[in-house]
């Protein structure tokens, strides 16, 4: 049975359901969620299972994940969302939306959604479990993360943020969110097969998911653009939040208009 996340909501309107990365919950978004309400929109920050309040998910997967998020989208009880995913998220925004298309009208995807190839691998994820083997606290490793991994035109309240973000993680979740990472596999065949219009924003300077990444992402998917942040890393959302915001709400606006 899937674990219902918790959630922070705030808004009416069309529902844009954000999907945090595996360094911080629902605190990833709090500048859009303000932001996207204030325009019109419901929108709802997620803890996925084990971050704030959310119950932890047995086995921990990409898999349970998105069949967490299909759980949430029925407890909403609604037809179609727009998903948001950063990192992680990325990765179960994605799976989300080839296990159950009919319920994603649209995708934004930050910093993630490509499956790792090698070096992806050893910046994001090894980085981090590495400094877990030491027995680094969160906020130690938070110090060590966070100054590698943020652009330069990071604005300092938002690196504060995702300091703080991360040190709300527990450790024993934060090794099972990282190991996930590696496991999310899906194919050209099958990525080929999301229909729902997607853009992807990354930062220039993000070493976790290069924009390289993100454009070769965009080459399989159907109905896919890249957009691409300079002088920011790995955290879009925070480090520029007004730019990230209003490239979302152009998106959306845009599709709005379309359809």
């Amino acid at each position: 049975m899937a674990i219902l996340p918790r959630f922070s909501m705030l808004g009416h309107g069309h529902t844009v359901i954000m999907l945090h990365d595996a360094d911080g919950g629902h605190l990833t978004f709090s500048p859009s969620v303000e932001a996207l309400a204030s325009q019109g929109y419901r929108a709802v920050a997620v803890d996925l299972p084990g971050y704030g309040y959310t119950p932890p998910s047995e086995p921990y997967s990409i898999k349970s994940l998105a069949q967490s998020c299909l759980a949430l989208i029925d407890a909403l009880q609604v037809n179609k969302v727009t998903l948001v995913g950063h990192g992680l998220g990325a990765m179960v925004a994605l799976e989300t939306a080839m296990r159950d298309p009919s319920h994603v009208k649209r995708l934004v995807l930050c910093a993630g959604g490509p499956p790792l190839d090698d070096v992806s691998r050893k910046v994001w994820v090894d980085t981090r479990l590495t400094a877990l083997d030491e027995g680094l606290s969160m906020e130690q490793i938070a110090d060590r993360i966070v100054p590698m991994q943020t652009g330069g035109k990071a604005i300092p309240e938002g690196v504060r943020l995702i300091r703080h973000a991360m040190t709300e993680v527990h450790p024993l979740i934060y090794r099972h969110a990282l190991q996930a990472l590696p496991g999310f596999q899906r194919d050209v065949a099958a990525l080929s097969q999301v229909s729902a219009p997607t853009l992807l924003i990354g930062g220039a300077q993000d070493v976790c998911t290069p924009p390289d990444a993100l454009e070769a992402l965009a080459q399989v998917l159907p109905d896919a653009s890249t957009i691409t942040l300079p002088g920011i890393g790995h955290w879009p959302p925070l480090e520029s939040p007004d730019d990230f915001d209003g490239l979302v709400m152009d998106f959306l606006n845009h599709q709005r208009n379309v359809h």
